[in-house]
């Protein structure tokens, strides 16, 4: 099993999730990135460096411009750990369904004024 605390704690900044999910759409230059954010670049390029450390991105060189884009294998990596606790309470919570559904249901009362 791959180490999970880097990619999990680089996830856990919102700044950084919004980076992801614009790096989803496509590769981006730092340019792109900072844009939606009231943040500095410099601030944006220590996020990207968070991001690339843990593995989640990656960065390619094209002449002058350093575009970035996601790491789908780091990314698959992530879903396969959650995808097993997904299916845990996923069961989990059929049975309790299945549990509900058996229990008896509470008697009705009358509706006052009405004759039983």
């Amino acid at each position: 099993m791959p180490d999970l605390d880097a990619p999990f704690a680089a996830l856990a900044d919102p700044t950084r999730r919004a980076i992801l999910a614009r790096l989803a759409m496509g590769e981006a230059t730092v340019q792109d990135l900072a844009r939606p954010f009231a943040i500095s670049q410099p601030a944006i390029s220590r996020h990207l460096k968070v991001l690339e450390d843990a593995g989640l991105i990656e960065t390619r060189i094209a002449g002058t411009a350093r575009p970035r884009r996601l790491k789908p294998d780091a990314m698959a990596q992530l879903w396969h750990w959650l995808g097993q606790y997904r299916a845990l309470w996923e069961d989990r919570f059929q049975r309790l369904d299945t549990l509900l559904d058996s229990l008896p249901q509470p008697d009705e009362t009358p509706a006052k004024g009405t004759a039983e």
